[in-house]
């Protein structure tokens, strides 16, 4: 008895999915998943301390002030904050801003900003 022969297709004649207009929806990289990466997340911000007052800057609980609980150093140093409203997260030391005593609130933002801006009087 002979061996058959395995049957070999031919690549297809398309090229693959029909290029992507400029502007349009593109579902090989969707929008809102774009990575960028801060490469001073490595140094980390030296002057906080367990017991500051900071602000954070991004992710989760942005622009909510909170209070350093712990300081964990490493690759990328780390702090476990605490916000004002008792909730508690870790972020990276970069994310995080000391604020001074006399600037607890919150900086306006959004439409609430551009309301809160003085106009100028003729």
């Amino acid at each position: 008895m002979a061996r058959r022969r395995k049957f070999v297709y031919p690549p297809p004649k398309t090229g693959g999915p029909p290029p992507v207009a400029p502007g349009a929806f593109d579902p090989r990289n969707p929008p809102g998943r774009t990575v960028s990466i801060n490469l001073q997340a490595v140094t980390g911000r030296r002057e906080i301390k367990m017991g500051d007052k900071v602000r954070i800057l991004s992710g989760l609980y942005a622009g909510e002030i909170a209070t350093v609980e712990s300081v964990a150093g490493g690759v990328i140093p780390a702090a476990s904050v605490k916000t004002e409203a008792g909730r508690t997260r870790r972020a990276r030391t970069i994310d995080l801003e000391p604020v001074r005593p006399g600037s607890i609130s919150p900086e306006p933002r959004g439409e609430a900003a551009a309301s809160a801006e003085p106009t100028p009087e003729p």
